[in-house]
């Protein structure tokens, strides 16, 4: 593996990695507000990004498809979060944390092996 490959790997586990935490904190904001529809949204995304960063960090062979998944999952929630953005902080940082997770999972979907 190439040093730049290394550094795009990283630079999706970090993406992974703050789109949980954002995911996190938005889900329950949003549990707090009573907006179930977007707390699960958020914890479905906070769970795929959680298997991903996983199964990057340990080389899985199956990665790509996890990251195929990923920027699906975090497109979805930037999109609902996007339509609360205007109000809440909460909901734009977990927009632009998600909209950037799925931009660096794409660059791996269709790896089959790291």
């Amino acid at each position: 593996m190439t040093t730049t490959e290394q550094r795009n790997l990283h630079a999706c586990i970090e993406a992974c990695e703050e789109a949980i935490h954002a995911s996190q904190a938005c889900a329950a904001a949003d549990i707090r507000d009573g907006n179930a529809h977007c707390a699960l949204i958020n914890l479905d995304c906070a769970d795929i990004c959680t298997a991903t960063m996983n199964a990057l960090a340990r080389g899985s062979e199956h990665h790509g498809d996890f990251c195929r998944l990923c920027a699906h999952i975090c497109r979805t929630c930037a999109a609902a979060c996007a339509m609360h953005a205007k109000e809440h902080a909460h909901c734009a940082l977990c927009q632009q944390a998600c909209e950037k997770c799925a931009v660096e999972c794409d660059k791996h979907a269709n790896e089959a092996d790291i």
